[in-house]
C-alpha cells in the first residue's frame, strides 16, 4: 500500500468511526424512548443481536461468503466476541446499581485505557499528544453527562469498570483480525454474544414476542438499526485505523446522544453540558488535524 493510499484509508477509518459513534448515540436515545413504552433494555439487546446474526447468516447463504477464520486469528476472534458480550452485559447491569450518568462516565474511561495500553499491545510508539487528547475528551464527556455522585454502589462501579476494560480489549481484538472476512467477524462474534444476551434476558424475566415492538415501532427500529449500523461501521473502521485513534473518535458517542436527546426529546442542556460538547468536538478536530500533519510528507 502506498503512502497516499494508506492516508486515504486512515481518513476513511476515522470517518467510519465517527459515524459509528453517531449511530450508537442515536441508539441510546431511541432505547430510552422504547423503554418508556415498555420495551426493556435486555429485550432490545437480545433482539438486536439475534437480528444481526440472522442478517449475516442470510447474506452468507445468498452470496456464499466464506466464514473461514485464519488459524492465527481465531484467538483474537474469540476474544473479540467474548469482550463484545461483556461490554453490553456489564454496562447494562451496572445501571441497576448506579445512576446512568455515573456508569457512563466510568465506562468512557476506555479511550484513555486504549491510548495507555496501545504501545504495549501493538508495539507502537507512545504519543503523549494522543494521551492528552484522550484525557481532554474524557473531561468533556464527564461535563456532558454530568455524573450524580450520590448512592454509589461498589457492585455497579465494578461492573462499569469491567465494561470499560472489556471495551478497550474489544478494540485491540478487532484490530487483530486483518485476515478475517467481515462476514466471519460479524457472524462468529454474534454467535458468541447471543447466549450471553439470552441468559441476561432469562434472568431478568422480561422476554416478549416480536409483536411487542408494536408498542414503539419507530423507537425499536431505530434502536436495533443504530446498533446494527454502529457495530458494522466500528468493525470496518478498525481495519483502517489504530485502536487509539478509534477510541478517541468514540468519545463523540455521548455528545451525539445528548444533542439528539435535546432535539428529539426536548431535554434542556446547561452551560456545562454545552461546554463539554464543545471540548469533545474541539479535541477530536485538533487530534484529526495533528494526525494528518504528522503523516503528511515533508516538502522537498
Amino acid at each position: 500500500m502506498t503512502a497516499d493510499a494508506g492516508l486515504a484509508a486512515r481518513r476513511q477509518g476515522m470517518m467510519l468511526a465517527l459515524a459509528a459513534a453517531g449511530a450508537y448515540g442515536t441508539n441510546i436515545v431511541s432505547a430510552q424512548m422504547a423503554g418508556q413504552a415498555g420495551l426493556n433494555g435486555p429485550l432490545l439487546v437480545f433482539y438486536r443481536v439475534f437480528i444481526m446474526l440472522a442478517l449475516v447468516a442470510a447474506a452468507v447463504a445468498i452470496w456464499r461468503t466464506s466464514l473461514a477464520v485464519p488459524r492465527a486469528e481465531r484467538r483474537a476472534l474469540l476474544l473479540f466476541g467474548t469482550t463484545s458480550a461483556l461490554v453490553g452485559s456489564a454496562y447494562l447491569s451496572s445501571v441497576a446499581f448506579l445512576p446512568v450518568t455515573v456508569a457512563a462516565v466510568v465506562f468512557f474511561t476506555y479511550p484513555v485505557l486504549i491510548v495507555l495500553a496501545e504501545p504495549f499491545v501493538t508495539r507502537t510508539r507512545f504519543r503523549p499528544e494522543r494521551l492528552a487528547a484522550a484525557c481532554a475528551a474524557f473531561i468533556g464527556v464527564a461535563m456532558v453527562v454530568g455524573p450524580d455522585l450520590h448512592g454509589l454502589d461498589p457492585r455497579g462501579l465494578a461492573l462499569a469498570i469491567l465494561a470499560s476494560l472489556a471495551a478497550a480489549t474489544q478494540f485491540f481484538a478487532a484490530a487483530g483480525l486483518p485476515g478475517t472476512p467481515l462476514a466471519a467477524r460479524l457472524f462468529w462474534s454474534h454467535l458468541l454474544i447471543l447466549p450471553v444476551t439470552a441468559g441476561i434476558l432469562a434472568i431478568t424475566g422480561g422476554f416478549l414476542p416480536p409483536a411487542a415492538f408494536a408498542l414503539a415501532p419507530v423507537a425499536a427500529a431505530v434502536t436495533i438499526g443504530g446498533y446494527l449500523l454502529g457495530f458494522l461501521l466500528q468493525v470496518i473502521a478498525l481495519t483502517r485505523i489504530s485502536p487509539g485513534a478509534a477510541g478517541l473518535a468514540f468519545c463523540a458517542e455521548p455528545v451525539c446522544a445528548v444533542l439528539i436527546a435535546a432535539i428529539v426529546l426536548g431535554e434542556r442542556l446547561g452551560p456545562l453540558q454545552y461546554a463539554g460538547c464543545a471540548l469533545v468536538v474541539a479535541t477530536l478536530a485538533i487530534n484529526v488535524t495533528i494526525e494528518q500533519m504528522r503523516r503528511s510528507p515533508a516538502p522537498a
